[in-house]
């Protein structure tokens, strides 16, 4: 597994390739810290993403997000597959549909936006409630392994 890990984190060896990712990671930075302020935006999947582009890229921007107050504890959990933890996964779920609904009830008038929206929402919960691990679960079967 530690080959696998290695081979993820190396730096792309193509200037223009290591630039792109450069700015794809402070992209997802800047939807990252929209997403603190907007209710029903993730903030913590936009961070996992300007990580990834970080660590093929420089890695002292990997380093800075990774130590970010708050949300660097999320993405290092993410990393290390403890996933999120419960209270966060219920969060995420509730402002997601919150802001799926409202959206499809207030903002949005053509029904086929109404339909996509709706389906992007339910697959985001479903994506966040069922495959994302929740931390809790995933200490207590480390501790029934040993």
């Amino acid at each position: 597994m530690s080959d696998e890990n290695e081979n993820e984190n190396q730096i792309v060896t193509s200037n223009i390739l290591r630039y792109l990712l450069l700015i794809l990671g402070f992209f997802f930075v800047a939807l990252g810290l929209i997403g603190v302020l907007i209710p029903g935006m993730p903030t913590t999947v936009f961070m996992i993403m300007a990580a990834w582009c970080f660590a093929k890229s420089s890695p002292r921007f990997e380093q800075w997000v990774l130590q970010l107050p708050g949300i660097g504890k999320f993405v290092q959990d993410h990393r290390s597959g403890l996933g999120m933890p419960r209270k966060s996964k219920f969060a995420a779920i509730a402002m997601m549909s919150i802001a799926v609904l409202l959206s499809i009830v207030f903002a949005i008038n053509q029904t086929w936006i109404r339909f996509l929206v709706g389906v992007v929402g339910i697959l985001g919960v479903w994506y966040v409630g069922i495959k994302v691990p929740t931390r809790e679960n995933v200490i207590s079967d480390e501790g029934h392994r040993e």
